[in-house]
């Protein structure tokens, strides 16, 4: 903790499951303009989430002598006020919990972000002390949105309202009032500057500009004697004081301690989790700068609910999405919520989501549940109904994305996509065959004999087709196939032709797919997005934006892809394979120590030592780890 490079790169994220988050690094010192106390959507303003409470320093005063326990980086690499050289621990299993030993005083805090509310709380705890003892506290405040900087104006508000052992106050129109308040009387002292040059060495390295002030309205003091604790609030609405204690002690007892890998991955599930005001519910695609995304949602579903016993959770999430995709099946306007849900293989997502639901509850539960919209997604498609999707003789599915990103791999650089996949899309074309199949034995089971022969019959013609547009000489599988025009790269998205439960390759051809896989694509991390031996090998994901976009998808391995490289590896080699799978989960449980602590950053070097990058949580990866442990679970009871 107190070597700066080691905990530096380490952060923690705490999410209250309505769009808000708390996150810093370990030592509380902000290193990205996503970090802050309290970050919070303001639908009012955009849909961003925005910055309220940057930190707050706590100071111990003792014989009028002052120890700030807070960090903050300045330009010309200054860190002042070098707070975390008297942290003597830190422990994350239940809440973050940071040891502080000046002296004789030895203080505890521990910080807890309260479920459905907007609201962050810290508990100071006086272990010991052999003389009288005061704590101040400076709140720093930012009020901006978190894609910005503040910087010092003087149109910044001053003003502040003394409410129930605290403050209100705004910087802003049309922000809400941040409320600051103890569990304990204390004194306010109106002190208000501008805190200069505080640095973000996160947004540097990115290539972004990186340095902001903040304003300080003051600081709090109050005493405390040994063994007492006081308690923090900062939120955008009042708290009795007297309810602060009861109501810290409530939420640490509703957490899952972050005591195992599964148990880490299972809060991090959780921590996707967003619920409206009129009770929707939806899947973040990841944090701190995703929002709701449709493909993500489909993706991730399975994986955080059904995985972990939570059907009650895919089947609100799902519903809320079912709504979203119909409207846009429709022609109405959705939302607004979820976004990118216009994607041609969205709808084919949906449908493998469902297919994991009805693996989870039987299919008769499922097509009570989604036998409408299964049907629905199926005729849209046949009917060519989607602007960016249509069927050809040959039965495989085309679309245009030559001008604009429809895949997952949806960098762009000057308006264009970095990897402009078009045409014949192998995963599009594999998900088609396995909703094909998926519908048409629902059907049979239903008793729609002639429907369901119908279906058969256009499976057989996109399997033949599959075989013919896809496979190549070299036993992989092309990219995308758009004319004249073939991808030769080894991507990693031909495994979904093997892991899907209907895949329209033979046995051989599967396996073939997968060693390459294995000898090209697979990293401790996942699967890398781009075989070394292809060209434009790119996989270190640093630097400006536009360095970054040609990397994002060039090389960079991602561990959602190596969820279905292993669902493959298990399908094809059942129990034989259960200890190579065992291994690979062990370059993710790694990951519980680093970055964001207990879950799994957005995407990784392709190269050792595969650094992770880009957003510090993400939903697919989290979502596919779980699947993972479930799908070995089920294989390790099979003969």
């Amino acid at each position: 903790m107190t070597n700066l490079q080691e905990s530096l790169v380490r952060e923690f994220l705490r999410t209250n499951r309505s769009g808000a988050y708390s996150s810093s690094t370990l030592v509380d010192c902000n290193t990205r303009k996503y970090h802050g106390l309290l970050v919070v959507p303001v639908p009012e303003l955009d849909d961003e989430n925005h910055v309220l409470l940057s930190s707050l320093d706590c100071t111990v005063i003792q014989h009028g002598a002052e120890f700030n326990l807070g960090l903050h980086k300045y330009q010309g690499n200054n860190f002042s006020p070098n707070g975390h050289k008297y942290i003597r621990e830190f422990d994350a299993t239940t809440v973050p919990t940071t040891t502080y030993r000046v002296g004789g005083v030895i203080l505890k805090k521990e910080v807890i972000f309260q479920h459905y509310e907007d609201r962050i709380l810290i508990r100071y705890t006086l272990d010991d002390a052999h003389s009288a003892t005061t704590l101040r506290f400076r709140p720093f405040l930012a009020f901006r949105s978190v894609r910005q900087f503040t910087h010092e104006n003087a149109t910044a508000s001053r003003d502040y309202s003394l409410v129930d052992n605290g403050i209100k106050t705004c910087m802003y129109a049309g922000y809400p009032d941040l409320y600051m308040q103890f569990s304990k009387k204390n004194e306010f002292i109106f002190q208000p500057d501008w805190y200069r040059g505080i640095e973000y060495p996160k947004e540097q390295e990115r290539g972004y500009a990186s340095n902001e002030d903040l304003y300080v309205p003051g600081y709090f003091e109050m005493p405390i004697k040994k063994g007492e604790s006081i308690i923090f609030s900062a939120s955008t609405s009042a708290i009795k004081p007297a309810s602060m204690k009861k109501l810290f002690v409530d939420e640490v007892a509703d957490r899952v301690p972050r005591d195992n890998f599964y148990h880490c991955l299972v809060t991090a599930a959780h921590q996707f989790h967003r619920k409206e005001k009129n009770h929707d519910r939806y899947l973040m695609a990841g944090y701190p700068w995703f929002k709701v995304r449709a493909r993500d949602t489909f993706i991730a579903l399975p994986g955080l609910t059904l995985a972990i016993g939570e059907v009650d959770y895919f089947e609100k999430v799902m519903k809320t999405a079912e709504k979203a995709l119909c409207d846009f099946m429709d022609g109405k306007p959705g939302n607004g919520k979820i976004y990118e849900i216009e994607q041609p293989d969205v709808p084919l997502w949906a449908v493998w989501a469902m297919q994991q639901y009805a693996k989870e509850v039987g299919r008769d539960k499922c097509f009570e549940m989604y036998g409408m919209l299964l049907h629905k997604i199926v005729k849209f498609i046949l009917d060519g109904k989607h602007p960016n999707l249509r069927i050809d003789d040959n039965g495989l599915l085309y679309s245009n994305g030559r001008d604009k990103a429809v895949t997952w791999m949806n960098s762009t650089a000057n308006g264009k996509p970095v990897v402009p996949r078009s045409g014949y899309i192998v995963e599009f074309n594999a998900l088609w065959y396995n909703a094909l199949k998926f519908t048409a034995l629902m059907a049979a089971e239903k008793g729609d004999v002639e429907g369901a022969a119908r279906v058969e019959e256009l499976a057989a013609k996109v399997k033949e087709s599959f075989v013919e547009t896809f496979v190549n000489e070299y036993g992989y599988l092309l990219d995308y196939v758009d004319g004249p025009m073939m991808d030769w790269s080894v991507r990693p998205n031909m495994i979904f032709a093997v892991a899907f439960d209907y895949s329209p390759l033979s046995q051989q051809q599967m396996k073939s797919v997968v060693d390459i896989c294995t000898r090209e694509l697979l990293t401790p991390k996942g699967l890398r997005s781009l075989s070394p031996k292809s060209g434009g090998y790119n996989p270190i994901y640093v630097g400006p934006q536009a360095q970054r976009d040609y990397a994002y998808h060039q090389g960079t391995a991602w561990p959602w892809l190596g969820g279905f490289y292993l669902e493959a590896c298990l399908k094809l080699y059942k129990r034989s394979r259960l200890s190579f799978v065992e291994r690979q989960m062990v370059g993710y449980e790694d990951e519980m120590d680093y970055h964001a602590i207990g879950t799994i950053s957005e995407l990784f070097d392709g190269n050792p030592p595969f650094h992770g990058r880009g957003a510090m949580s993400f939903a697919m990866n989290v979502a596919e780890i779980l699947r993972t442990l479930k799908l070995m679970e089920k294989y390790s009871y099979q003969k």
